[in-house]
């Protein structure tokens, strides 16, 4: 797989993990806490696409990099507010909760090793 192949099946893959939050979001209960969480929730997965999306059209590899970053943070703060839904105990779907998760533990690493090997081709000479 290219390169450029890798970066449109991550686009992808970031884009599906908004569409599942936003449905996530949308079946949050109608009270202020929970549209507060919702905003926050919905605003920092939809981030993690929108930030690699730009990613890819870096104007410099450190602005790649810089992005690619930004996509590690929105997912940690995307864990965050998954986790305090678990908490909360509301009637959402665990499974559900369970599944966005782990993809944002999967998106993470995936943007930290992108990022490490952006650096590591600067750092050689090839980036």
């Amino acid at each position: 797989m290219t390169n450029k192949e890798f970066g449109k099946n991550l686009e992808k893959r970031s884009r599906q993990f908004v569409v599942k939050v936003v449905r996530l979001s949308a079946s949050l209960p109608d009270t202020p806490e929970a549209r507060v969480i919702r905003y926050q929730l919905t605003k920092s997965a939809s981030s993690i696409g929108a930030n690699y999306y730009e990613a890819n059209r870096s104007r410099s590899n450190n602005d790649f990099i810089h992005k690619v970053k930004i996509c590690e943070s929105e997912a940690n703060e995307t864990i965050f507010w998954l986790t305090i839904l678990v908490e909360l105990n509301w009637e959402v779907e665990s499974t559900l909760l369970f599944e966005l998760k782990n993809e944002a533990k999967e998106l993470i690493a995936i943007f930290t090793s992108v990022g490490r090997s952006m650096k590591k081709k600067i750092k050689e000479g090839k980036g």
